[in-house]
C-alpha cells in the first residue's frame, strides 16, 4: 500500500522517516461514512471516510486534521463533517483524520501523509489538505513534502512549523482567520502570508474567534469555492500536459 518518507527537521538536525500503510478495518457508520482505522508501521489511526456520493472511483479528496488535540470535528461547530457531506455531493471524497500522537508536529504531519496515501489507494488523484491551529502548521508542513497535495488551507494557524510555507509554490495556499482570535492572533496568518508565494490568499473574517463560530457559513461557502476551483484548474493544467 501507500508509502510515506517524510523529513523530521529540527534546529539541529534531520531523521528521515519513512511508514507506509499496511491495512484498514472499516465499520459502516451510516450512508455517507465509514469508521476507518488506518492500519500503518507507525501504529494506528483513527479516521472518518467520506467516499463520494455516486463516484465510486472519484479522483479528488480531501483530508481534514485537527488542532493540537487532535479530533475528527473540526472548528466552527463541526465544520468537517459538514464539509464533508457536501463535498461528497459534488463527486469529492473525504477523510477526516485523528493524530496518533497529539501535539507532535512531525509525527501529525506523517499522519496526514498517510492519510493523503490512504485516500490515493482509494483512486484519488488529486488531494487537498486542511488544518486548524496547530493543524495549520500541519497541512503546510505536509504540503510541502508531498507532491500529492495540490492545494492547502490553514485556519487560525500558528507560525511555528510554518517555515515550509514558501516551498508550497506553485500550488495554493488558502489562510483563514477571525480578527478576534485570543489563542493565536491573526499576524499569525499574516506573517505565513508573507512568507508564502503566489498562489496564495488571507481571508481575515472581522470578529471572529479562534475557533471560527462566528463566521462558520461565511467560511463554508468559502471552502465550497475555492477547494473545487483549485481541482478543476489542476485537472486543466493536467489536460493541457498529459
Amino acid at each position: 500500500m501507500g508509502r510515506v518518507n517524510q523529513l523530521r527537521q529540527n534546529r539541529r538536525s534531520s531523521i528521515t522517516l519513512e511508514a507506509h500503510l499496511t491495512g484498514e478495518t472499516r465499520e459502516a457508520l451510516d450512508s455517507q461514512q465509514w469508521a476507518v482505522t488506518l492500519e500503518t508501521t507507525a501504529g494506528f489511526i483513527a479516521t472518518r471516510y467520506h467516499p463520494a456520493n455516486g463516484h465510486a472511483a472519484a479522483t479528488e479528496g480531501v483530508v481534514w486534521v485537527g488542532g493540537a488535540g487532535g479530533g475528527l470535528d473540526g472548528p466552527a461547530r463541526g465544520l468537517y463533517p459538514a464539509m464533508c457531506i457536501q463535498l461528497q455531493e459534488r463527486g469529492i471524497s473525504g477523510l477526516r483524520l485523528h493524530y496518533r500522537f497529539l501535539n507532535d508536529l512531525p509525527e501529525c504531519v506523517l499522519d496526514t501523509l498517510l492519510g493523503v496515501a490512504f485516500l490515493e489507494a482509494q483512486g484519488v488523484q488529486r488531494t487537498a489538505i486542511v488544518g486548524h491551529s496547530f493543524g495549520g502548521a500541519v497541512v503546510i508542513s505536509a504540503g510541502a513534502l508531498s507532491p500529492k497535495v495540490q492545494a492547502v488551507v490553514a485556519m487560525s494557524t500558528q507560525t511555528y512549523g510554518t517555515d515550509l510555507a514558501p516551498q508550497l509554490a506553485p500550488r495554493p495556499l488558502l489562510l483563514v482567520h477571525g480578527s478576534n482570535d485570543r489563542v493565536l492572533p491573526d499576524a499569525c496568518s499574516r506573517q505565513v502570508f508573507a512568507m508564502a508565494h503566489e498562489p496564495k490568499q488571507l481571508e481575515i473574517f472581522p470578529g471572529a474567534g479562534h475557533g471560527l463560530d462566528e463566521c462558520r457559513e461565511e467560511l463554508i461557502d468559502l471552502l465550497l469555492g475555492w477547494i473545487p476551483s483549485y481541482f478543476a484548474e489542476a485537472k486543466n493544467v493536467e489536460n493541457l500536459h498529459p
